[in-house]
């Protein structure tokens, strides 16, 4: 059995044994004909997965809340069109309650109060409405224009605590305008437009050829390069992709790929800290960007520190998620801590390569617990992808080696640090290290066990709030 995040819908059907008990082959016959045609298309569309179904009632996986609550309003809307002409006491009609929270995968069952909440929430909709917790609401407030009715904190049935419950009656769904209506393009990032981005080369005073994009308009925000980063595959893919698109809405966001890693030369002979610095140092030259805010994540953290100690007239601000300023090498405290590191580094170069990725899987693991099956398969493919067995090899061991801890009193730009409270790559005390050896810098933990902040999640919501309220009052707005 595995855990994992998961947005949850439960629908039933009202009032199915007065249905049944008044003519029970046209109930049946009804029903299999909405599904068929109305409720299983919306959630192949909306990428969900059926868990199970219950007579009147099924239940349904997805990766995203937005695509979640995007079936709901859609299977709503489309039975009030088919229910038109049908008498009101033989329409069908659903309850619908959509949830988010961790939940326990046995095979292709899955338990926990992630499923339970959502099913109670459905249990509380009046005919032909939705109700979503506040942990759903709260990652839909920015990304939908709907506006569910906060119903305050109820108490449910076998769930301890009280649950904070927002709903859309049947008539708030109906009177929605079509373009308050979430389709299922709407969880898919969009790659055109506002959100096409542009690929640049430049070259590293080594001779190195790095690549880089930009994408939106706006004040500049750099993220810092990092191990296992694919410009163009991580584009589209379902960890890097919502972030992204988030960040580039009211910034030109500009990232890169660093020596060894995506579409800048692989098989490099230098793969130092110091090398990772120079990057940084080549791509916002290239970039022709004087002054930025500067966002550094995972490994990323420590070479932002080092450039903004080495350029502090160009840094306006810095946000550091999951860092850490000693790297795991230095952090190793016992024998066994450092061979457990080194034997890392031999499996890597033995099984980074492979098709089958089961080796990769143990990094996956580590970098996104959380992860569902789509986030943890991309990831994993992203990892062979992304670099070589030996340039793999290569930026482990330069990671390894990292220490900017001297550096760290000397910053003088204005530095927000997050990290997740229990992150299973980075410890937790790393990020409380940083925070506290840079003067004035504020520290906010984050609640997750992912490296990797995932959409869908709590803490991605807390981050981007915090970022976008960090860099624009640094920025002067």
């Amino acid at each position: 059995m595995q855990r994992r995040l998961a947005a949850i819908l439960a629908a039933d059907v009202v009032g199915y044994s007065r249905l049944m008990e008044a003519d029970e082959m046209e109930t049946l016959t009804s029903l299999k004909l909405h599904r068929r045609e109305l409720v299983d298309s919306s959630i192949v569309e909306h990428r969900g997965r059926i868990v199970k179904t219950t007579g009147d009632g099924l239940l349904v996986e997805f990766a995203s809340v937005v695509d979640a609550i995007g079936c709901a309003v859609n299977i709503q809307r489309g039975m009030v069109r088919r229910n038109a002409g049908v008498l009101q006491n033989r329409q069908i009609v659903f309850r619908i309650g959509v949830n988010i929270g961790d939940i326990i995968i046995d095979g292709d069952d899955i338990y926990g109060d992630g499923v339970n909440i959502a099913a109670r929430l459905e249990t509380l909709c009046e005919p032909g409405g939705i109700c979503i917790s506040r942990a759903a609401n709260d990652q839909i407030r920015d990304k939908l224009s709907l506006s569910f009715a906060d119903l305050g904190e109820q108490a449910v049935k076998n769930i301890s605590r009280a649950v904070g419950v927002f709903g859309l009656t049947a008539k708030d769904i109906q009177a929605l305008p079509d373009s308050a209506v979430p389709s299922s393009a709407e969880g898919t990032p969009a790659t055109s437009g506002a959100y096409e981005q542009e690929i640049h080369f430049c070259q590293t005073k080594d001779g190195v050829q790095l690549a880089y994009a930009r994408i939106g308009q706006g004040l500049p925000v750099v993220k810092t390069g990092h191990w296992m980063t694919h410009i163009e595959f991580d584009f589209e893919g379902p960890i890097w992709r919502q972030l992204y698109r988030e960040l580039s809405r009211d910034h030109a966001f500009i990232r890169y790929d660093a020596r060894g890693n995506g579409l800048s030369d692989r098989e490099v002979p230098n793969v130092t800290f110091e090398h990772f610095v120079d990057d940084l140092e080549a791509v916002v030259d290239a970039a022709g960007i004087e002054r930025f805010a500067l966002l550094g994540i995972s490994q990323g953290c420590a070479v932002s520190i080092a450039y903004a100690v080495r350029h502090p007239e160009r840094v306006a601000c810095m946000v550091l998620l999951g860092g850490f300023a000693l790297g795991w090498k230095k952090r190793a405290r016992t024998e066994g801590e450092k061979e457990a590191g080194e034997a890392m580094l031999t499996l890597m170069r033995v099984g980074w390569g492979q098709e089958n990725p089961s080796f990769r899987q143990m990094f996956t693991s580590q970098f996104i617990p959380g992860a569902s099956k789509e986030q943890a398969d991309w990831f994993n493919e992203l990892q062979r992808i992304s670099s070589s067995p030996a340039d793999a090899a290569r930026n482990l061991l330069a990671n390894g080696e990292t220490d900017v801890t001297s550096l760290l009193s000397q910053v003088k730009a204005p530095t927000l640090v997050m990290h997740a409270r229990h992150d299973a790559r980075v410890p937790f005390e790393s990020g409380r290290r940083i925070a506290a050896g840079i003067p004035g810098a504020r520290f906010v933990p984050l609640e997750s066990g992912n490296h990797v902040i995932l959409e869908g999640e709590p803490a991605f919501t807390r981050f981007l709030e915090e970022v976008r309220s960090f860099v624009d009052s640094e920025f002067g707005r």
